[in-house]
């Protein structure tokens, strides 16, 4: 029988992002390919440690109860540029976390996001730039994880997720106003087109999922008083009014909603998302992410023009 992925939200994942690969990644920088591989067969079963995406992964996988376990409304895929054999390791520590993930792409050197689209994925995450920037250049909705200190809690139910919104939910359009003109034009811009929505940006096909995932679980909380909401969405971004008026009309005329709404106007992020604990913060700017990645998982999306590369010199 055909397994179905168009009505699921798919998520790709590296094995970079999902466990801690640095001795791994050591091996293979300093000795080469053929040692790698060595070093992976003897040390296959070893358990990897958890990755800087691992809890956010648990607690998105662990909201498959709200349906029939044959029909479940996350997928969580390997994408690896590992060859099977080697990719082995990874395979017995997901069943040894626990995970239900059983589908896995290895492709021996290879990039795997082109398969992104016939594997219905709205985000895959790798902790490889490089991969997330080929992804992202290709049209792909893609995430660099960084690395972070956080320690999670383990018994946390809840799955929070905080998305800024220029170059991630939405295009980047507006931000390139503000780069070529400056905080006026930007905000005479976004005024003067605030009923017209924006385009999309790459994730926000993602939010789209999380969101039919938080309508059943507001059905389960209609029959069941005692049932809590574990997944929560906040919008974390440097607007501030009447910018975030249009932000918030683009979400309304889109069918999205979010649980909080944070219009910074430029205060630093960091504190904020000390304070909210997300388990995954996505952003387009490096220097938003300096400050966030230290104490909150932060995921950096290479779109648009803030992230082109500098233009050669004459």
């Amino acid at each position: 029988m055909r397994y179905d992925l168009s009505d699921r939200l798919v998520v790709g994942i590296a094995s970079s992002a999902l466990f801690d690969l640095t001795d791994c990644d050591a091996v293979f920088r300093e000795l080469g390919e053929d040692a790698y591989r060595t070093y992976q067969e003897t040390h296959v079963d070893e358990l990897l440690a958890k990755g800087v995406a691992f809890p956010f992964v648990r607690r998105l996988l662990s909201l498959n109860d709200l349906a029939d376990q044959a029909d479940p409304l996350v997928e969580v895929i390997i994408l690896s540029r590992n060859d099977p054999d080697t990719g082995m390791r990874v395979m017995r520590s997901i069943k040894a976390h626990g995970l239900p993930i059983s589908r896995a792409v290895f492709r021996q050197g290879r990039p795997s996001h082109p398969f992104m689209p016939a594997l219905n994925m709205s985000l895959f995450l790798s902790a490889d730039g490089p991969d997330v920037r080929a992804a992202v250049a290709a049209g792909l909705p893609a995430g660099h994880v960084l690395r972070t200190g956080r320690i999670d809690d383990e018994t946390d139910p809840e799955l929070r997720i905080a998305f800024d919104f220029d170059g991630v939910v939405a295009g980047d359009t507006a931000e390139q106003v503000y780069q070529s003109g400056g905080i006026d034009a930007f905000r005479a811009y976004e005024v003067g087109h605030a009923a017209i929505p924006h385009d999309p940006g790459p994730l926000r096909d993602f939010l789209a999922g999380i969101n039919r995932i938080q309508r059943l679980e507001e059905e389960r909380r209609r029959k069941d008083s005692a049932y809590r909401p574990r997944l929560r969405v906040a919008l974390v971004t440097a607007r501030d009014a009447p910018a975030h008026e249009r932000a918030l009309l683009s979400l309304k005329k889109w069918g999205l909603r979010v649980n909080d709404a944070f219009f910074l106007g430029g205060i630093d992020k960091a504190a904020v998302m000390k304070a909210l604990d997300p388990h995954l913060f996505f952003d387009d700017q490096v220097a938003h992410l300096d400050g966030t990645a230290q104490a909150t998982p932060s995921v950096h999306i290479p779109f648009g023009l803030i992230n082109s590369p500098p233009a050669p010199a004459d």
